[in-house]
């Protein structure tokens, strides 16, 4: 067949969207989307069909020689050929352009490529881990985190994030809890349609991206909280915890869905037709692409769900996964596959159809060097505004949990200040684990930021390393258990001050993929350092940063302020120092929980009553506990603290009971006991009562960020209506079911006023 180039090829589609049109006699056919696919799907052979499901990772240097022999060679030579339809983890407009070259230029169609790439919380230009974000519960400040990100990101030639993270986790041994949004589907819901809205927003501009909705489904609910381990979980929890933040996703018009690698109930993510063509593309009509993660359909031999990788690619691709990512299953396994009828072409072109589609919303064929602007990518990374952003985002997310004897905020004067801690003065740990295209040493440190107040007298101390070695981005890292070198001159310096400020946690490199703990202490030497100190200074401001909940109970009962940092990213340092100073008065509230001990995981707010909850006789054992620790949390999920003091009242219905075409308006009085303006986060709760399937205790439905000057005082409202009470059956219906409603609203989980409604 001649070989047709892009130019040329773009008349053939005019002409065949015309005779199409004229047939059918439809002006709206005309020109869209449909059509076009359409066309170019009829133009291509199956070996052509089987390329655009392909996605390769980067395989060589671009701009240097052509392979010559080996996998990279092949894949070049795949890539003349149109056999490929995405890269990732190509990024720089340089590379990206000569790739997009020949995929557009070379190849027989001239069908541009997609380029995928981790911007998980940002490129460059680093905000605040996604856990870090949803603490801030500001909607609007990590919509435009995501925003910022994929403005940087498509300015270095990357058209396709895989994220949003949506995936609820209950365990925090799990360490891609740093990459979610915690544990309750209400809020992951509504920060999943930010996260999407921030990345794609119009993707007419090249300032937007393409999303991913990872993972489908359960991947967070791996079993004691090991990475890639089964999950089991019956229809109730995936159908009202699991699902909603995928449902929120598609709903949010997101382009692009990610496989989970984890089997559901013994059918392995990748390979089930129930979650992808029965209910992501069947029940919710799903019209975007289903990629795997990276090799998890070739795993599906490990799982031992597929004898080898030629059955793998039959069983995902029936199941419904339209792109793989990195097992070469589809591209030397399809076109056979077909040829024995163990595969439909209409299976393949339903795929196809799939990526075309995006690729031609996306304005690719339009112009597919739209993300290839060298002036462009001069100008974009790191620019001011971009770091004006995270720190903004890094501020939102701090959360106080503790504050005795108003230690906090710091006198800007006067104080000797001790600041001890191996993260105190790191400058890599605060980027995370998921920053692949930033640099080492370019996070703002804490000792950078609180040298900023020039007139208090700050000494700093490291006291520990951490780690052993150097820590740049490795997959394992070693954790100083023994070198206590640094002890005896912290001791010195933490006698001859003020207030002490201790920055400790997990290094960056111990959360993210692959990094489970089963011990959520702080790590190494740390603890005895924390003692140590007190020992000599009980003003202890501890200032962690970690990516997970950690396990803190000495502290949380001894130290008189604990301020969670996180890792904040670029601005980590600034973000803590302003925070510190009471130059912005903290907001943040818990989106996971924070346990008392790692036995009491998996640890949630929204559990479920049981048969045996407690018991009326203080002397009874047979009830739903432990013997030898509270079933309560240290820090329970919405808790956090400000430097104003809010106190709650006067919770108010405006009618006890409401039907399907009404509402109630809910009101609580709030006043701000300061002479401080901040904001609180108002949080409303309902329980079904009495209900066809078991529900939880206590579930946030509503909440309102609320912002009161000193001492003022103002009545907050809420509005109830069927939407707030209703909840999914095992069928995966929503339905709302008539009888009596528990409400509360408060400040975190734990502390609520409380009445009661009904639904009639």
């Amino acid at each position: 067949m001649k070989k047709i180039h892009f130019k040329s090829f773009v008349l053939t589609l005019f002409f065949l969207n015309i005779s199409c049109s004229a047939q059918q006699k439809k002006v709206v056919v005309q020109n869209s989307i449909e059509t076009k696919v359409d066309s170019l799907l009829k133009l291509m052979t199956l070996e052509e069909k089987v390329g655009q499901l392909n996605q390769y990772n980067g395989f060589w240097d671009v701009t240097g020689p052509i392979p010559k022999e080996g996998s990279a060679a092949q894949k070049y030579e795949n890539l003349k050929k149109g056999l490929v339809g995405s890269m990732l983890n190509v990024k720089g407009v340089k590379d990206v352009y000569a790739l997009q070259k020949i995929a557009v230029e070379e190849t027989r169609l001239g069908i541009p490529l997609l380029f995928g790439f981790d911007v998980i919380h940002g490129y460059k230009t680093i905000s605040p881990i996604p856990l870090a974000e949803a603490a801030s519960w500001d909607l609007e400040a990590i919509k435009k985190s995501a925003q910022i990100a994929a403005d940087e990101a498509g300015a270095v030639g990357i058209n396709w994030t895989f994220a949003p993270m949506v995936d609820i986790s209950r365990d925090a041994r799990w360490g891609r809890v740093m990459e979610g949004a915690g544990e309750d589907p209400y809020l992951g819901s509504l920060i999943a349609k930010a996260r999407v809205n921030g990345f794609q927003g119009d993707l007419k501009s090249n300032k937007n991206i393409l999303a991913c909705a990872k993972h489908f489904v359960g991947y967070g609910f791996a079993e004691a909280g090991r990475d890639y381990n089964t999950v089991s979980v019956g229809t109730n929890i995936l159908n009202n915890i699991l699902f909603p933040p995928f449902i929120a996703a598609k709903d949010a018009d997101v382009k692009t869905f990610m496989n989970a690698f984890n089997d559901l109930n013994g059918v392995p993510s990748t390979g089930s037709s129930y979650l992808q063509r029965e209910i992501l593309k069947g029940k919710w009509n799903f019209q975007g692409f289903i990629v795997s993660d990276w090799g998890s359909i070739g795993e599906m031999i490990n799982h031992g769900f597929a004898k080898d990788n030629k059955q793998a690619a039959e069983i995902a691709i029936n199941a419904g996964s339209d792109m793989d990512m990195e097992s070469y299953a589809y591209v030397n396994h399809l076109v056979e596959l077909v040829n024995e009828n163990k595969v439909k072409v209409a299976t393949i072109d339903d795929a196809v159809k799939r990526i075309l589609r995006i690729k031609f919303e996306l304005g690719l064929f339009e112009n597919p060097y739209k993300y290839c602007d060298l002036e462009r990518e001069k100008a974009t990374v790191g620019k001011k505004e971009f770091h004006e952003g995270v720190l903004d985002m890094a501020k939102k997310s701090i959360v106080l949990l503790k504050n005795e004897n108003n230690l906090l905020p710091l006198k800007k004067e006067g104080q000797k200040i001790a600041l001890i801690g191996p993260l105190a003065n790191d400058k890599t740990s605060p980027l995370g684990s998921w920053r692949i295209a930033a640099d080492d040493e370019t996070a703002v440190s804490v000792l950078e930021g609180m040298s900023k107040y020039s007139k208090n007298k700050l000494n700093y101390s490291k006291g520990v390393n951490l780690t052993t070695g150097r820590t740049q981005f490795v997959w394992e890292t070693k954790i100083n258990e023994t070198d206590k070198t640094g002890f005896e001159e912290a001791i010195e310096v933490a006698k001859k001050a003020d207030v002490v400020v201790m920055v400790l946690g997990e290094h960056g490199l111990q959360t993210g993929e692959g990094r489970s703990r089963t011990k959520l202490d702080l790590p190494g030497l740390q603890q005895e350092l924390l003692e140590e100190v007190y020992k000599v200074n009980k003003n202890i401001v501890l200032v962690l940063q970690n990516g997970r909940p950690l396990v803190i109970p000495w502290a949380a009962e001894n130290i008189p302020s604990i301020v969670e940092a996180w890792h904040l990213g670029t601005e980590s340092g600034n973000a803590i120092a302003q925070v510190l100073y009471g130059d912005y008065n903290p907001s943040g509230k818990l989106p996971m929980t924070f346990p008392r001990t790692e036995g009491q995981l998996p640890l949630y707010y929204n559990r479920m009553s049981t048969g045996r909850p407690r018991m009326n006789e203080p002397e009874s054992v047979f009830w739903s506990h432990y013997i030898d620790e509270e079933n309560t949390p240290e820090f329970a999920f919405g808790h956090g603290l400000s430097y104003s003091k809010f106190e709650y009242s006067n919770l108010k219905l405006n009618k006890d009971s409401f039907s399907s075409t009404e509402e109630i308006e809910v009101s609580v009085t709030l006043k701000n006991n300061s002479n401080l303006k901040g904001k609180e986060v108002v949080q409303l709760y309902i329980q079904d009562i009495v209900c066809s399937i078991t529900r939880p205790i206590k579930e946030l439905r509503d909440f309102k960020m609320v912002e009161l000057n000193p001492n003022e005082t103002k009545v907050v409202t809420f509005k109830i209506n069927k939407e707030t009470i209703g909840f999914y059956n095992n069928n995966l219906d929503w339905i709302v079911e008539p009888g009596a409603f528990n409400l509360f609203i408060g400040g975190s989980s734990d502390k609520t006023l409380q009445t009661k409604f009904s639904y009639e």
